[in-house]
């Protein structure tokens, strides 16, 4: 069974391969609510991910704050493998 820590696992390790810099944000009391499971900077371009495992939706609040990042502009959305970030990035570089 793929669980959420081994999908962002995978995801950290290609963006650190493609020149990223990225962190694992936690939740907790002393986390914001809503922040994305992954941030972090390519080429520029902040990142902001929602890593859910398939078939999960993101909460009220995870959207809230995606698209706040989106119109910051941030790469910013909701994955749930490598493949769905490697889309995304190629839509936002050469979109």
């Amino acid at each position: 069974m793929t669980t959420e820590k081994s999908i962002v696992d995978a995801i950290r390790r290609y963006l650190k391969g493609i020149g990223a810099k990225t962190y694992k944000m936690h939740g907790g009391p002393h986390g914001h609510a809503g922040a994305p499971d992954i941030i972090g900077a390519l080429k520029g371009r902040f990142l902001a991910l929602e890593v859910k495992k398939p078939g999960k939706d993101t909460t009220p609040i995870q959207k809230v704050e995606l698209r706040a990042w989106a119109q910051a502009g941030a790469i910013s959305g909701r994955v749930e493998s490598v493949e769905e970030v490697k889309n995304l990035i190629e839509g936002e570089t050469h979109g």
